[in-house]
Parts: C-alpha cells; sequence; structure tokens
C-alpha cells in the first residue's frame, strides 16, 4: 500500500497526503479526516526515513529522566507522551540513572539520530550541552527545577521553598533535632536545593542540622530503611527525619516496625512527591504534593509550540503542596 492509493481512496492529490503526514496542522479538518480515515482502511504505514528527509523533521521528541524504574518520572513522562503523541510525535525515552556523563552522551546520540526537541530534568549539566541544542536549533525545556538565571526555560517547582515549607512545619510542632535522608547531591541540583532549604530554614531558628545528620544515598525503598536504622542507632537520635523522596520515607517506616520505633511518637518522618502509596502507608505520610503530571502537559504544550515557531512563554512556578497526615506529632517531653 503506498502514498498514491491512500490518495486515489481519499480523493485528494498525493501532494496532499504528504502535507497531511508531515505537516497537519496546514491540512484542513475536513480533508484531515478524510486521509486518516483512507489510512485506516489501507493499512498505508508511513515510511518514517523518508518522511524525515522530505521535511527535514523526525517528528521525534527525546526525554531524558534520571530514572525510569519508579513511578515519580512515569508520571509525568506519560502526560507528556499522551501530549506529543496527539500532536503527531514519538517520544524517545532515555534514563541517565543520576549520572552527568550518561545523560551527555545521551543528549549526543539524540542529537545524532535526529529528535526535533528534547525534555531534560534539572540542571546539573555541562553549558557545553546547551551550545550544542543551541546550534543545533534544537527546542529543549527543563523540568522539575527552576533557572533563576533565566537562561534556561523551565518548568517546575521552587525545591528550596518545598523544602523550607515542610521543615517549618515540623519546627512549629516544636522539633528541634533533625535529619535528613537524602539522595545524592551530587549531579542532582534538585536534592541540593532541598537540603539548601531545610538547612536555611533550620538556621533561621538558631538550629543546626550536623552534617553527619545528612544521610546521602541512591533512591529507593531498601536505602531509606538503611538510613533510618543508621539514624535511630545513634545515642542522640533525630525527633523528625525530612525524606528526599517518598521512597525513602516508605523505608523509614518499614525499618521504624522492624526496630520496634514508633512513628511518630518517637520520630516524625515527611515524604517528598507524594507518590500512590503515601495515604496508605500506616501511619500515612505527610508529605509534598508536587505538581508530576502537570510538568509533563507543559513541557510538551511548551516544546510542541516551539516546534510550531508559535509563541509559548514558559509558565509561571508551579505550586507544592503540604499535605499533612499522620506520620508526624510533636516531639515526646
Amino acid at each position: 500500500m503506498t502514498l498514491d492509493d491512500v490518495a486515489r481512496h481519499a480523493g485528494v492529490s498525493p501532494a496532499t497526503v504528504s502535507r497531511y503526514l508531515n505537516n497537519p496542522d496546514i491540512v484542513s479538518e475536513r480533508t484531515k479526516l478524510k486521509i486518516e480515515k483512507s489510512i485506516s482502511m489501507t493499512g498505508y504505514v508511513p515510511h518514517a526515513a523518508a518522511r524525515a528527509l522530505a521535511s527535514n523533521k523526525s517528528r521525534m521528541i527525546g526525554a531524558i529522566v534520571p530514572s525510569l524504574d519508579n513511578t515519580l518520572f512515569g508520571h509525568s513522562l506519560e502526560e507528556f507522551h499522551q501530549y506529543i503523541s496527539n500532536s503527531g510525535y514519538t517520544m524517545v525515552a532515555a534514563s541517565s540513572r543520576y549520572d552527568v556523563d550518561e545523560e551527555r552522551e545521551q543528549i549526543i546520540q539524540m542529537v545524532a539520530h535526529g529528535v526535533d526537541a528534547l525534555l531534560l530534568v534539572g540542571l546539573s549539566r555541562d553549558d557545553g550541552i546547551y551550545d550544542l541544542l543551541n546550534a543545533k536549533g534544537i527546542p529543549y525545556v527543563i523540568n522539575w527545577s527552576i533557572d533563576t538565571t533565566l537562561r534556561h526555560p523551565c518548568i517546575g517547582f521552587d525545591n528550596h521553598d518545598a523544602a523550607s515549607k515542610v521543615t517549618q512545619y515540623l519546627l512549629d510542632l516544636g522539633h528541634r533535632d533533625f535529619a535528613m535522608i537524602s539522595g545524592r547531591l551530587e549531579g542532582n541540583d534538585r536534592a541540593q536545593h532541598r537540603l539548601q532549604g531545610i538547612q536555611d530554614t533550620l538556621s533561621s531558628h538558631g538550629i543546626v542540622m550536623p552534617d553527619s545528620s545528612v544521610i546521602q544515598s541512591p533512591f529507593g525503598v531498601q536505602h531509606g530503611q538503611q538510613g533510618f536504622r543508621t539514624l535511630m542507632s545513634r545515642d542522640k537520635k533525630p525527633t523528625a527525619i525530612i525524606c528526599g523522596s517518598d521512597p525513602f520515607a516508605y523505608g523509614a517506616i518499614f525499618e521504624s516496625k522492624s526496630m520496634g520505633i514508633d512513628v511518630p511518637r518517637d520520630v516524625s518522618i515527611t515524604g517528598f512527591d507524594d507518590t500512590w502509596l503515601a495515604e496508605h502507608l500506616v501511619p500515612a505520610l505527610t508529605t509534598l504534593r508536587t505538581p508530576q503530571r502537570r510538568m509533563g502537559v507543559l513541557a510538551a504544550e511548551y516544546l510542541v509550540a516551539r516546534l510550531k515557531e508559535q509563541a509559548h512563554p514558559v509558565p509561571a512556578l508551579l505550586d507544592v503542596e503540604l499535605v499533612v497526615r499522620d506520620s508526624c506529632a510533636p516531639p515526646r517531653s
């Protein structure tokens, strides 16, 4: 089945079918429906390489995230994929595993294979990457962070202020002995800003959280368990543990039961992102609800608009909501 067959079936010219395949927005809605019906009935499959050569566009958008092994980035990617797919683009996804060198290689490979645009996470990368993308004319957008220098288009929230919000909540409960289970700080601006938000808020109340009270580890429930055991096996135990992600908090609560430690009476625990299990834990997890799905949609809208050469300013800073549940209480007297 060929493009000419589709054209004959739809009663339009081959050139019109070609225009529809390469840029559907310039074809009238009535003609578009006729062509789509004909493609469906004839079983025609466009040759991607030929389309790319004809239009100088691959109609592929790359998305590189730190991990594909949890629901956190999955929710955002799902919305991103749905929007660009409805707009006639295909998503090509990769995981950098929180490794800036691996991410750099993935970006170079995606550029070499002709992606039209890129979705990236966070700001921790070499400026040379942006020079490459700008030189190639490849639009990009960054999720999960904000750029105060306004050099890069970002759709995200303020990680510093979000962490400050949950810290202030614990301070208002009366806590003074804090610890944190954090992701690796190197190459992760989100983790860095969250830790800084905690430290700055504590400092404003005359409290210093020692470096030894910050446990850095790869993301995962088991690392939350290990971090909690380390902190709660010390002579001087924290009364509040702020976790840099919900899986850390899940692990901490699981480990508390193994150690016979009562949450929240003995220690309060908070998470970050309000992923699906948070409200179902016992005790239910106090956490920060981040706009995961909204970031995916807005990033897709921005990139598709850029590819259509339409004006589309970056949205304003997104909100993060503190969700108070049962895992926090005032410290014991």
